[in-house]
């Protein structure tokens, strides 16, 4: 997690994470990355996607990277609080609900 200014000089700050996409789940592979559940984390932690590290999100990468930028402190902060955990999106009475488990 780091500190920096977006082209305006607002203040942001950043992390980034590195995930395993979920093809059974209905998520994408590779390079591809799913709109679900990443934009209902984005909602979810108030944040939003800074860089989608082209070069290390390959057709055959296993893994996914992407860095997180909100200009509160504490919303990242908040967002970390899910690494290490499994999440995804479940069909509920209806609903799509992001779901948070512990690993």
């Amino acid at each position: 997690m780091y500190q920096t200014t977006d082209e305006s000089g607002e203040l942001l700050y950043v992390t980034s994470l590195s995930f395993v996409q979920e093809p059974d789940l209905g998520e994408e592979t590779g390079e591809v990355i799913a709109q679900y559940p990443l934009e209902d984390i984005l909602e979810e932690f108030y944040c939003y996607i800074s860089d989608f590290y082209k070069d290390m999100n390959t057709a055959d990468s296993e893994k996914n990277y992407l860095e997180f930028a909100s200009p509160d402190l504490a919303d990242i902060q908040n967002l970390r609080s899910i690494i290490g955990k499994h999440v995804y999106n479940v069909e509920e009475d209806g609903f799509v609900k992001l779901m948070i488990d512990e690993a």
